[in-house]
């Protein structure tokens, strides 16, 4: 097999790969001669067709199949043979072969992984988020998860901030209705800032079954551009009104939760436990985001187009998932488009090309005991503990994902390790918030 490679640019490669005539037709007559003993054909019995006639009948067919195998096999004969590295499927481009007795030639045009010069990782410097749950973070919690198995009940007085009101309201602008300001036995939480400013308030002091008109504007950064800071008016009819009612911290809330004794001590340590949990969570990504970060401005990597595609592909897919089956009836390419996605699917394949760098010169191993903890980790929010590590542990493609988890995880160990890193005690709330809220 004679195999010469051509450089296109620093990723691409021109792979021109020769296969002799006599190793094609080998193994056509092999195909053939098997054929030839089940073949049916009319006018012979099975197993006595003469080959000439097989020939015929079937020997184009059986040759590009033959082809197309030994494409695929010499392909991959001559990567490992000129010791490169594929970064994606090839182009395939077919160079005659296709008659008996001739040498058949290929051109596999494909991009390769790049060649990355590790960084100085001394030279990373990050902040690491410490933090602690206070008996003040466990109260808030507690307090939160009481409001979100809020009851509202129907009583007969004026509207209050706080109330859950039921209404009817027409929009008008100019003594004209305009589009969306309509609505028929709308709940509405009052106080809750659903409304544009005023909205709200005048509400307030309403009884079930009085109508009211509001003279209201638009604010100026509204996001249509026909109402932008445009005077309306509303015109209310107030059908029920509702008050708050909290649920009590008594066995009947606490098993909601999963706790079944223990009253209130119980039920404190499980929320402690649960924010502990995210707390650690939330900290371990935000070192990673940080020292994801500083790798990336140490390096500069030519990135292959193959791996941002498949990444991209990866991304939408992920995407489409949120949608179940309505995923089958979406036109992703045309509602998700690539644009959409690439700046990210940039970043993750840099990170993923460097991190396989590191791991490669670092000679980072999996640690087992690592991978055991953080199954068992995961698990202990379930009823079962057990059932849930035995099947992450008998399940190869799971054990998988955790590995590569912790794998991850160890490179960053080894990138703070090998930096700068600055010890930063925060507050509960602050190691939990997302970037976006901060900002």
């Amino acid at each position: 097999m004679h195999v010469s490679v051509e450089t296109v640019s620093s990723l691409e490669r021109r792979m021109t790969v020769g296969l002799p005539a006599d190793r094609i037709d080998a193994e056509v007559d092999k195909r053939l001669q098997r054929a030839a003993h089940d073949v049916r054909l009319d006018g012979f019995r099975r197993g006595k067709v003469p080959m000439k006639v097989v020939r015929q009948r079937f020997g184009i067919g059986v040759r590009q199949e033959v082809l197309g195998e030994l494409i695929n096999q010499a392909y991959f004969e001559a990567v490992q043979q000129e010791k490169l590295q594929p970064a994606g499927m090839p182009s395939i481009e077919a160079k005659g072969g296709e008659a008996a007795g001739k040498d058949f030639e290929f051109i596999a045009t494909f991009e390769v992984f790049p060649e990355l010069e590790l960084a100085d990782l001394g030279k990373v410097s990050v902040i690491r988020l410490q933090g602690e749950v206070t008996e003040a973070d466990i109260d808030k919690t507690i307090e939160n998860l009481r409001q979100q198995q809020t009851k509202f009940d129907p009583v007969e007085r004026a509207a209050q901030t706080g109330d859950q009101v039921m209404i009817d309201y027409e929009g008008f602008k100019g003594g004209e209705p305009f589009a969306g300001g309509q609505a028929a036995n709308s709940p509405l939480l009052l106080g809750a800032g659903q409304m544009i400013p005023g909205f709200e308030d005048g509400i307030v002091g309403m009884k079930s079954g009085e109508e009211k008109v509001l003279a209201l504007a638009f604010p100026e950064d509204y996001h249509s551009e026909d109402l932008k800071g445009q005077a309306v008016e509303f015109r209310i009819k107030l059908n029920t009104v509702s008050e708050k009612r909290l649920p009590e911290l008594d066995d009947e809330f606490f098993k909601r939760f999963g706790i079944e004794e223990g009253g209130i001590e119980a039920f404190r340590k499980e929320v402690r436990n649960n924010m502990t949990r995210e707390m650690k969570s939330a900290a371990s990504s935000k070192l990673k985001a940080a020292v994801v970060e500083e790798v990336l401005k140490l390096h500069e990597v030519s990135l292959p187009n193959a791996l941002i595609k498949n990444e991209i592909g990866a991304m939408r897919n992920q995407m489409l998932q949120q949608f179940g089956e309505m995923a089958k009836q979406i036109d992703a390419a045309s509602i998700f488009p690539d644009e959409m996605f690439a700046e990210q699917a940039r970043k993750r394949v840099t990170t993923g090309l460097i991190f396989a760098e590191i791991i490669r010169q670092k000679d980072v191993k999996v640690d087992p005991a690592r991978v055991r903890s953080k199954i068992e980790e995961m698990a202990s929010v379930y009823n079962s503990p057990q059932e849930v590590i035995n099947h992450y542990l008998n399940n190869k493609q799971l054990l998988s994902g955790i590995e590569n988890m912790v794998l991850e995880e160890q490179v960053i160990d080894l990138i703070v390790d090998s930096g700068k890193v600055e010890d930063k005690s925060v507050g509960y709330e602050d190691v939990i918030r997302k970037e976006s809220d901060a900002e």
